[in-house]
């Protein structure tokens, strides 16, 4: 049997944006109607390469700014989710881009809680390994702000468990706006360390 099996579970690409700035006041995306993935990420991505600097999310394992593994290549968030976020804090919609996304797909429930490990994979081949569900940060918030006065500040709250997942790319290939990717799982049980 497969160690990681394909689902019935699709999602469909809504948007596509890749950060280039690297200034770091704001990680706005350019909006993109297709991507081609290397294992270096996305040409020209703030968020590109095959190692990076240690941030604060892996405090525990390494003193900031030790070269790792870059497993966070791609920020995917759920169309779904982001209404949710844009419902809680009052607005109508949120752009994407204010979030630093490269990828939103649709039709995929409860998608910031995708298995660590599980696949995504392009009619292209192209494939992505999610890492894990990726956590609210300030920047959004303030790029929110910034367009909508008073509602940048509950973007943080509102978003935690909706902020969708960061990703590496596991087979080369393009993904493009409209493309349907199917969801494939690690074939495992739960981690149970008392059982």
């Amino acid at each position: 049997m497969p160690a990681l099996k394909p689902t019935d579970y699709t999602a469909t690409v809504t948007w596509l944006g890749v950060v280039t700035n690297a200034d770091r006041v704001e990680l706005l995306s350019e909006p993109r109607e297709r991507l081609d993935l290397t294992f270096d990420g996305l040409a020209g991505s703030f968020h590109g390469g095959a190692t990076r600097p240690s941030c604060s999310r892996v405090k525990s394992q390494y003193p900031k700014g030790t070269e790792i593994r870059n497993e966070r290549q791609l920020s995917i968030i759920s169309a779904e989710e982001l209404a949710e976020i844009a419902a809680l804090i009052g607005v109508e919609a949120i752009d994407p881009a204010r979030l630093g996304a490269s990828m939103v797909l649709s039709g995929l429930p409860d998608f910031s809680f995708v298995p660590p490990s599980s696949r995504l994979q392009a009619p292209s081949g192209a494939t992505l390994t999610v890492d894990m569900q990726n956590r609210p940060c300030q920047f959004p918030a303030k790029s929110i702000e910034a367009v909508a006065p008073g509602k940048g500040r509950g973007f943080k709250p509102a978003a935690a468990g909706r902020r969708g997942v960061t990703a590496s790319v596991a087979r080369e290939g393009s993904v493009a706006i409209g493309d349907v990717l199917r969801l494939h799982i690690p074939d495992q049980r739960a981690w149970q360390p008392e059982g």
